[in-house]
């Protein structure tokens, strides 16, 4: 599959500083587009980031920045940037990310021979709090699945609603993985191709019971729809919104008493959570979920709590009781 490596067109949030600046802003970010694969989002995100420091920095300078001043900075003029934004109300995870970005702008003005400002590297932003993934227990899960066709008089659509989101705890795809797939990438022959963050692709294996999900939606659509049409579609035939399927999950948590935490994405930590409750190996899901780090898999043996002790309990020696009889 051939990727489009086209520039992004300028950003939409206006850039403070002067023509030098815009320029460089301008290139980084169709690196970040062309060479680093960042997706439309996370290419949003960085662009925002970087505006506001910009925009900060204008009124910090009592001018539009130029390249000259990005080259002189001191750590001090960035702490004073992450001192505003917390005065602002900013979560200690956006300022750890507006860092994040802050840092890797300054490494590709370096890298291209721009500016060099060993300053960024003093400033030590706020740690983000770890944040642990919130999972259905099994049986809420099988009860949502189970129960999301009877939000919906229409069968057509309450089979669509099933097929989505066993595709979510089944294949622990991100909703907007799953709404990204067209009518070519149907499940089939036991694989799904997903591509997930940066368009980086991979392979998850396909449940008999998703498969057969799927196959019974697309059965009942009503729609005629061609292999590169949306595989999930609304009730006119377009694509189907992600907000229609957060308001019925939404639902879901009313009609079943889940808890706030029962979104479309907790279907996905379920997938997780649940594998490895039953002896998944932390590789193997951090494949399946797509993560690029094994610690970003690792969050979810926080969730499971209870099987570690129940590892713990049955291996270790000092666990036993006193009159337990030896192993055989």
């Amino acid at each position: 599959m051939t990727v489009s490596t086209a520039p992004e067109p300028a950003p939409e949030v206006p850039v403070a500083g002067d023509a030098g600046v815009r320029e460089a802003v301008g290139r980084w970010r169709a690196w970040l587009w062309g060479e680093r694969r960042c997706s439309p989002n996370t290419l949003d995100a960085y662009g925002r980031d970087l505006a506001g420091f910009l925009t900060f920095l204008s009124d910090h300078l009592g001018g539009p920045p130029t390249i000259s001043d990005l080259a002189t900075l001191s750590a001090a003029d960035i702490r004073a940037w992450l001192a505003w934004r917390g005065a602002a109300g900013v979560s200690r995870t956006s300022q750890a990310r507006g860092l994040s970005t802050l840092r890797g702008f300054y490494r590709w003005l370096d890298r291209e021979g721009i500016a060099h400002n060993p300053a960024i590297a003093q400033v030590r932003g706020p740690r983000p709090p770890k944040a642990v993934p919130k999972a259905l227990a099994e049986d809420e899960a099988r009860e949502a699945l189970t129960t999301a066709p009877e939000l919906e008089d229409e069968p057509w659509i309450a089979k669509r609603d099933t097929a989505l989101l066993t595709l979510l705890y089944g294949a622990g795809l991100r909703l907007g993985e799953a709404l990204a797939l067209r009518q070519k990438d149907a499940p089939s022959g036991g694989a799904l191709v997903v591509t997930g963050k940066g368009r980086k692709q991979r392979v998850v294996p396909v449940l008999p019971v998703l498969a057969a999900a799927v196959a019974d939606y697309r059965a009942a659509c009503p729609f005629v729809l061609g292999p590169d049409d949306a595989l999930f579609v609304g009730a006119r035939g377009g694509p189907l919104n992600p907000g229609v399927v957060q308001r019925q999950v939404r639902r879901l948590r009313v009609l079943l008493g889940l808890p706030e935490s029962a979104t479309p994405h907790a279907l996905r930590h379920s997938f997780a959570t649940h594998l490895l409750a039953r002896g998944g190996d932390l590789r193997t899901i951090q494949e399946l979920l797509g993560h690029a780090s094994l610690s970003t898999t690792q969050r979810y043996t926080a969730v499971d709590t209870a099987r570690l002790k129940r590892v713990y309990a049955d291996a270790h020696p000092r666990a036993r009781q006193p009159d337990d009889p030896p192993d055989p």
